[in-house]
């Protein structure tokens, strides 16, 4: 689990610090994922990480070798979502969920 200083596993730093813009993945995989529908490929900003979890993608077949990954809060304009909307939606998301978005 991160500490509240923004450090991960033996006080490795996170991969994407508070503030971090960041894109969703487009993948649509045949099985569970924790990633929306509407929020695949769309433009975010981490607003904190929340710790480490078992990805839930690997978890939920059965499988014992889920990997444990970052799970962040993740800000996104209704707008960018849904293409209308002046509040932001906040979204739980792991690490491999997200990449870079150097905007």
């Amino acid at each position: 689990m991160s500490d509240p200083g923004g450090r991960g596993p033996a006080g490795t730093p996170d991969r994407y610090p508070p503030g971090t813009a960041v894109r969703t993945s487009r993948h649509d995989p045949p099985h569970h994922t924790r990633l929306p529908r509407y929020a695949r490929g769309k433009r975010g900003t981490v607003v904190e990480p929340e710790g480490r979890s078992p990805l839930s993608d690997v978890n939920s077949q059965g499988r014992a070798d889920a990997p444990l990954e970052q799970v962040y809060a993740v800000s996104f304009a209704a707008s960018e979502l849904w293409g209308r909307g002046e509040h932001h939606v906040v979204l739980d998301l792991f690490e491999s969920y997200l990449e870079d978005d150097p905007q």
